[in-house]
């Protein structure tokens, strides 16, 4: 085996996500795919066989967004009839949604949930290996396979789409589950065609005309028969849930992660704080993403939802709940997945807290110690923003670097 190439970055500036310092006139020194070396000796580049400039820019550790829909969305969106869509062109224009997505910056993505016809087959795992194969360029990606949702309720596309009676109708193993035995049958095939973890739907949605967007869909015994399923295999679970009773109903159920929260309060803020639960607050839709094409029940609904969820984040940040970045795209554009972190700092958090929301604290929602920071022997994932980003955090827009892996895949 050939030794691996070494790169060395010499920026601006490197920050420490731990300490939250930035190290003026940094180097770092990338051997393979792994962070070797951090700091300020030029030496480490003596024998670099490439030593990249980058005199404008501070180096932040790849971003990561925990909620994303790379085959919705994107060029061609109105490709989006539920009837003609297809497998193929769906995963095709996920190639250049993930394409987007990492020239932005986010080196790793959480896929959560297909809910599409597919067949059966599960577009988002044969993504992530054709990226980890090197056939296409992408971020990293944990799969979460099909949505596990009870019929009718959110991400039902039959549902959400209005479709008439017994038009594309989805199987179990597309994610329509009801009763225990249907959803764990559910569960075990997507854990057998190679997901990273199981998403489901415990409560209603913003988008969906399947009754209030706060109310609890599944029962308590399918969302732990989710839990159980997933547990046992060493998965976690993330859940898309709004209201109180439904966010506490998968609390119960053991639960990892609570998508949106868009309506919990208080009483429900500190269970969170207590159970270690992460929340993936996908707030930035709230502000950024237009409703005005849709039914007006819809708009009604976002009309009602948005502003709670800007008061339930502001409250969960004030508690300390451990908050994961995470943009929902497409509702907001794939590409422009930093809007998140701009909003997380409108709700409270600092540029640093922001910035850990989309790289410590995402790296530990999925288990992955090498991940979220710029310190040796932790995979080099790097961005490269211009300016400080701990005093403006809306440069993390304006990507101009970005390494996945120890390649760079774009260098303005």
């Amino acid at each position: 085996m050939p030794e691996p190439t070494v790169t060395v970055l010499h920026a601006r500036g490197v920050l420490d996500i731990d300490s939250g310092d930035v190290i003026d006139s940094g180097y770092v020194r990338v051997e393979g795919n792994r962070i070797t070396e951090v700091g300020t000796d030029s030496s480490t580049a003596s024998d670099a066989d490439e030593l990249i400039e980058l005199p404008e820019l501070t180096l932040i550790p790849g971003l990561m967004d925990m909620e994303v829909d790379l085959m919705l969305g994107g060029p061609g969106a109105g490709l989006s009839d539920p009837v003609r869509l297809d497998p193929v062109k769906m995963t095709l224009r996920a190639v250049a949604n993930g394409m987007r997505t990492l020239r932005a910056g986010f080196t790793t993505v959480r896929n959560l949930g297909l809910f599409v016809k597919t067949g059966g087959y599960v577009l988002d795992v044969a993504l992530r290996d054709s990226i980890n194969a090197g056939w296409v360029d992408g971020p990293r990606i944990y799969a979460a396979g099909h949505a596990i949702v009870p019929s009718g309720g959110h991400l039902d596309p039959s549902a959400q789409s209005s479709l008439a009676p017994h038009i594309m109708p989805l199987t179990v193993e597309e994610g329509i589950a009801d009763g225990v035995d249907e959803v764990r049958k559910a569960v075990r095939y997507q854990i057998k065609h190679g997901v990273d973890l199981i998403k489901c739907c415990a409560s209603g949605g913003v988008m969906t005309d399947s009754g209030p967007a706060g109310a609890q869909q599944y029962s308590a015994d399918e969302l732990t028969v989710v839990a159980d399923e997933a547990h046992r295999r060493g998965l976690k679970v993330a859940t898309h849930c709004h209201g109180d009773v439904a966010v506490n109903a998968a609390l119960d159920a053991g639960i990892d992660c609570i998508e949106h929260g868009f309506m919990i309060t208080g009483d429900t803020i500190q269970r969170l704080l207590d159970t270690d639960t992460f929340l993936v607050s996908t707030n930035a839709l709230t502000e950024n993403w237009d409703v005005s094409a849709h039914p007006r029940s819809i708009q009604a609904r976002a009309a009602e939802v948005f502003p709670k969820s800007k008061e339930s984040l502001s409250n969960a940040i004030e508690a300390g709940v451990k908050i994961a970045s995470g943009s929902d795209a497409p509702a907001i554009w794939h590409g422009r997945n930093a809007e998140e972190l701009v909003v997380l700092v409108k709700r409270g958090m600092t540029p640093l807290q922001a910035i850990r929301a989309a790289t410590t604290v995402s790296a530990e929602l999925v288990d992955a110690p090498d991940l979220g920071r710029i310190a040796p022997e932790m995979l080099a994932d790097i961005v490269g923003v211009p300016g400080d980003p701990l005093a403006d955090i809306t440069v993390t827009q304006q990507v101009a670097f970005v390494m996945k892996d120890g390649k760079v895949y774009k260098r303005q």
